[in-house]
């Protein structure tokens, strides 16, 4: 998908940031982002928690959220819950857009190791907290 990379630089990446600087010391934090236009919104679940002095883990879900003129003129356009993971919505996880985005995302923020599957749809990823 050609918005995996552009996702990736313009809300992920500094989603993770905002969310290692907002919450310094410990604990999961959690954010869901968005990335689209007139037809489409890309979502992405972020889940950032430090695990050692200056390595954080970062997992990621995204989907899509068609938003096309065609459904409005059908009649059901996009609920509020398709951009939202269970409990709160009814969105599912898109693996192929979520590999591609993390591996963007792993690229950009040097990531140890390779992604790894945790399960519930996001692929987690350990990055320095710290610029190299």
């Amino acid at each position: 998908m050609v918005y995996a990379e552009p996702m990736a630089r313009a809300v992920v990446e500094p989603a993770v940031h905002e969310l290692l600087d907002r919450f310094p010391r410990g604990g999961e934090h959690t954010a869901t982002v968005s990335y689209g236009g007139d037809d489409f919104l890309l979502c992405a679940h972020l889940r950032v928690r430090r695990t050692k002095p200056g390595l954080a883990e970062v997992s990621v879900a995204c989907w899509a959220v068609n938003r096309d003129t065609a459904r409005y003129f059908g009649g059901s356009p996009p609920r509020a819950e398709e951009a939202l993971l269970p409990p709160e919505g009814t969105a599912r996880p898109d693996d192929s857009l979520t590999a591609r985005v993390v591996e963007h995302l792993a690229a950009r923020m040097n990531a140890h190791g390779t992604p790894k599957p945790d399960g519930d749809g996001h692929l987690t990823i350990t990055v320095p907290t710290t610029a190299p």
